[in-house]
C-alpha cells in the first residue's frame, strides 16, 4: 500500500489553516501500536526515528512487548503468529492504557496507530472502532472528523451497515455532529464563526421527494434550527468545500464522506476525534496486513497525525494558560 500525496493546489482556491500555529513547549504523546500484525510498529518506529518530530513532541510508546518497538508502557505481550484475538486484545487494551495515561494528565494527546476492527472484536471489546472506544472510555459524544489542508468532513453516523444510516441518522444524531464539529472547529482550529455545510443523504438532496424526503424534512430543519448551511448534494457539496466555501462538511453515513477525504488528500488526511477532553489523532488509513514487515508503508499520515496531535496540544495548553492567567 503505497499512499498517494495531495492533490495540486488550485489557483485561486482557498486552502485550509489545517493547524494553529507550533510554538516550541514540547508536549508528551501516548502513540499506540495498533494491531501488532500490521504496519502500525513499523510507523511508530520510523516516529521516533524522526529528529523533526522529536523536535516538537515527545512521544510515550504504549502496547506489547514482541515487536520491533520498545515500548514505554506495556500492556502484554505479542507473539509472531499469535492470531486475530490477541491482536485485536493488545490493541484495545493500549487504547485503554493511553486513555488513562491522557486523563491523570500524565500525556497531554494521544495518537493511534491503525487497529483491525474485526480483530477488535474477537479480543472482547464491542465497540466497532477507535472513535466508539475512545467516547466510551471517556463517557463522552464524540464525532470523527477526517481533516486534511484542502477538506475536513465529519461523519454523523460511523461504523454501521448502510441499511441501518435510515434509523440512526436521527435529528439529535445530526445535532450532536454539528455541534461537536462546530465546538472543535473553534477549540482546536481557532475558526470563530464556522462555516458548516450538511452533505444530503440522497441523491440530488432528494430532487423535491422524487428520491426521497429526508433532506427536506429531517436534514434541512436541523441546519436551520443550528445554523449550518445545506442540505447540498453530495455530488456538489465536497467540491464547493474544496474551493473553500465551507470549514467542514458533515456526510450523513460513512461511506460518503471517507470516499470524499480520501480521493481528496489520501495520505495527507489525518482522522482526529472531536469531543474528546484531549486530542486524538490517527492515520488515515488501515492496518496493510498484506504489506507489513516489508519496509515499504509510507509513514506520511501517521506523521502528519503526530505533529497535528502536538499543535493541537500546544494550542490547548496556551489557552488554558491564558484563560486561567
Amino acid at each position: 500500500m503505497r499512499l498517494s500525496s495531495r492533490p495540486p493546489h488550485r489557483p485561486g482556491s482557498r486552502r485550509h489553516v489545517a493547524v494553529p500555529p507550533v510554538s516550541r513547549r514540547r508536549p508528551r504523546l501516548a502513540v499506540t501500536l495498533g494491531d501488532p500484525r500490521g504496519i502500525g510498529p513499523e510507523l511508530v518506529k520510523a516516529m521516533l526515528d524522526d529528529d523533526a518530530i522529536g523536535d516538537v513532541c515527545d512521544l510515550l510508546v504504549v502496547g506489547p512487548r514482541g515487536t520491533e518497538v520498545d515500548v514505554q508502557e506495556s500492556i502484554g505481550t505479542w507473539v509472531p503468529g499469535g492470531g486475530a484475538a490477541l491482536a485485536g486484545r493488545l490493541a484495545g487494551e493500549a487504547v485503554v492504557r493511553a486513555v488513562a495515561l491522557a486523563q491523570t494528565g500524565a500525556v497531554r494527546g494521544i495518537v493511534t496507530a491503525p487497529l483491525d476492527k474485526h480483530a477488535l472484536l474477537l479480543g472482547g471489546f464491542d465497540a466497532p472502532g477507535h472513535t466508539e472506544l475512545l467516547a466510551e472510555l471517556t463517557g463522552r459524544k464524540t464525532a470523527m472528523m477526517l481533516a486534511s489542508e484542502t477538506l475536513r468532513v465529519v461523519l454523523a453516523t460511523t461504523h454501521i451497515p448502510l441499511r441501518a444510516v435510515h434509523e440512526a441518522l436521527t435529528a439529535d444524531a445530526l445535532r450532536d455532529a454539528i455541534g461537536l464539529t462546530r465546538d472543535g472547529l473553534r477549540h482546536w482550529f481557532d475558526i470563530a464563526e464556522p462555516r458548516i455545510a450538511l452533505c444530503a443523504l440522497n441523491p440530488h438532496g432528494g430532487d423535491g421527494g422524487r428520491f426521497g424526503t429526508d433532506d427536506t424534512h429531517l436534514l434541512a430543519p436541523v441546519a436551520a434550527e443550528l445554523g449550518a448551511l445545506g442540505p447540498f448534494p453530495a455530488d456538489t457539496v465536497f467540491v464547493r468545500a474544496l474551493r473553500g466555501e465551507f470549514d467542514a462538511v458533515i456526510a450523513p453515513y460513512h461511506d460518503v464522506g471517507m470516499t470524499a477525504i480520501k480521493v481528496a488528500s489520501f495520505g495527507s488526511a489525518v482522522n482526529v476525534t472531536l469531543g474528546l477532553p484531549f486530542p486524538r489523532t490517527s492515520p488515515d488509513h488501515g492496518t496493510a496486513i498484506d504489506i507489513a514487515g516489508q519496509g515499504i508503508a509510507d509513514s506520511s499520515s501517521m506523521r502528519k497525525a503526530v505533529l497535528l496531535c502536538a499543535r493541537l496540544a500546544i494550542h490547548a495548553d496556551a489557552k488554558l494558560q491564558r484563560a486561567t492567567g
